[in-house]
């Protein structure tokens, strides 16, 4: 058996890569999906806020140094317009967002009811967010200091002094972000996954391609058994995905240096169990084509769009909550879902669930390619 195995495998190795575009087919597009995420996810910087600032409150001092306030932070721009030319910037995407500051503003910040300012933007609370949290958290404690002096002038220009003297320091220390290395990784990863399938159901539809030029009946002609045909199948299929692994991965940490923020061994102890699962999808699925064409049709009805809906492509977080919960019935959503929990520091064990639930895909597959193959009446009966 095992000679006949080995013939059978080296066999269908040499037959499949005589095609020298098959080393590009199978190798080259997992290294095109590393550098399709370098260069989507590469170049994402944070950008600077472009503020309008309407100042019609004119040189009251809560107005100016509101405006000042703002105007020293950091990836903030503050240019000042006329309420025309906000509307008309706002509607260009020449700004962000607008601040309209209007007279009455210091007064009322002054009686401790903050009012007469407000926010513009089309782009929503994704740009104004930011600003606003740091907008109401200067106009609370300006307000507070105002209602704790009661009235007061001389004692809340003492605590306005103190504040805004800032007497304490906040030291800052720039540290390396890995967040968009780890973004391009993971996505690298998607893409590969992706082609894991696509090379999975190629290679599955040999059996097929067999049966159809006769291939397959003068096999069985042989003493080589249809079982021992199908797992030479299966292992083909395990050998060419182990090779994508290594080359995907080898390309990603040497040649992009790209860190996923996980080791090696369980990046590739993962893909290997998620392997198992892309040959027993292709199995299944062709044990439902009634010829190589369909098998390619069923396949793409199948692979893209699980990809998609799983996240492979782009951030689940993208998708709608109701496209996340159909995710977690794909298996590459466990994969994807399993590099995150190690990227956020969990070992191995953490992910024992993930492991298991790939097994039980591949396992759940298995057992239908095998009832079909076996329930076939016909002269397509491998097993």
């Amino acid at each position: 058996m095992w000679q006949e195995l080995w013939f059978l495998v080296v066999s269908t190795l040499r037959r499949t890569f005589r095609n020298r575009s098959n080393m590009l087919i199978y190798f080259g597009l997992p290294i095109g999906g590393v550098i399709l995420a370098t260069v989507i996810y590469g170049s994402s910087t944070q950008p600077d806020l472009r503020i309008g600032v309407v100042n019609g409150d004119g040189s009251a001092k809560i107005a100016a140094d509101t405006v000042r306030f703002f105007g020293e932070m950091d990836h903030i721009k503050l240019v000042d317009v006329t309420e025309n030319e906000l509307k008309n910037q706002l509607a260009a995407g020449k700004l962000d967002s607008g601040l309209i500051i209007s007279q009455g503003y210091s007064d009322s910040i002054l009686s401790g009811k903050p009012d007469r300012i407000a926010l513009q933007s089309v782009k929503g609370a994704s740009v104004t967010a930011y600003f606003k949290s740091m907008l109401n958290s200067y106009v609370d404690n300006v307000s507070t200091m105002a209602r704790l002096s009661a009235g007061d002038t001389a004692k809340f220009d003492r605590l306005y002094a103190r504040y805004s003297a800032s007497d304490f320091k906040l030291t800052t220390s720039t540290v390396n972000d890995s967040s968009d290395t780890k973004q391009m990784s993971s996505q690298s990863i998607g893409f590969l996954l992706m082609f894991m399938l696509t090379s999975a159901g190629s290679l599955s539809e040999l059996i097929l391609r067999n049966r159809e030029n006769r291939t397959y009946f003068r096999i069985l002609s042989s003493p080589i058994s249809a079982k021992v045909y199908v797992l030479s199948n299966i292992v083909v299929n395990l050998i060419v995905m182990t090779a994508q692994i290594t080359i995907a991965l080898f390309f990603m940490s040497v040649v992009f240096h790209l860190s996923a923020g996980v080791s090696f061994g369980s990046l590739a102890l993962l893909l290997a169990v998620y392997a198992l699962v892309s040959v027993s999808l292709s199995l299944a699925i062709i044990s439902f084509a009634k010829s190589s064409g369909a098998a390619s049709a069923m396949q793409n009805l199948i692979v893209t769009p699980t990809c998609l809906i799983a996240g492979c492509f782009f951030p689940i977080t993208f998708m709608p909550e109701q496209m996340q919960r159909v995710a977690d019935f794909l298996p590459q959503r466990w994969v994807l879902q399993a590099i995150d929990k190690l990227q956020s520091g969990s070992g191995l064990p953490d992910i024992a669930l993930n492991f298991l639930i790939l097994l039980v895909f591949a396992a759940v597959f298995f057992l239908i390619a095998v009832y079909k193959f076996g329930r076939s009446n016909d002269t397509r009966n491998f097993v």
